[in-house]
């Protein structure tokens, strides 16, 4: 696949693991994603701890958000981070089940885009807490596409069952 490069969009990509230190593996994407050619100025939210939003037969989450800048086509930038995932160890075998790594496109600039690989603004984003509360700590006054304004979205997905770590990426 070739890449076709794009201006430079603003972009946000959620982090989670529950499964082989998941702090370690944040850690690990944090790191390449900053070695991802067509990403810069990367910063993070910070980590949190979430129940599973999924099976309870599983650990909790650690999830963030980093925000950035690329030059990459959403398509390429989801081959991306799906590279790290796959360096991470991840198995796709249960939905919603336990995964080393897990990162997931949530906004690609103002787009809406919905193909058979990729929606964004990622589904469920209005009703994560676990995307929201990070998307919070790094843009406050965002306007999600289609979903509405970040701050009243938050006043409808209440904070239980998460909390924020001191840790940061």
């Amino acid at each position: 696949m070739s890449q076709v490069d794009t201006p430079v969009t603003q972009v946000f990509i959620g982090l989670g693991s529950n499964m082989k230190e998941p702090l370690i593996q944040l850690k690990s994407a944090a790191t390449a994603l900053r070695d991802t050619h067509g990403l810069s100025n990367i910063v993070f939210s910070s980590v949190y701890q979430t129940e599973p939003m999924g099976p309870a037969d599983q650990p909790d989450y650690f999830n963030a958000v980093a925000q950035c800048e690329t030059t990459l086509s959403a398509d390429h930038l989801l081959d991306q981070t799906q590279l790290i995932e796959n360096r991470a160890g991840r198995i796709r075998d249960r939905r919603w089940g336990p995964r080393s790594l897990d990162l997931d496109l949530l906004l690609y600039g103002q787009q809406i885009i919905n193909t058979f690989r990729l929606t964004v603004p990622h589904a469920g984003i209005a009703e994560r807490s676990f995307v929201l509360y990070p998307l919070a700590d790094l843009a406050p006054s965002l306007d999600i596409p289609g979903k509405g304004k970040l701050s009243d979205l938050l006043d409808r997905c209440p904070q239980r069952g998460i909390s924020r770590l001191q840790s940061s990426l």
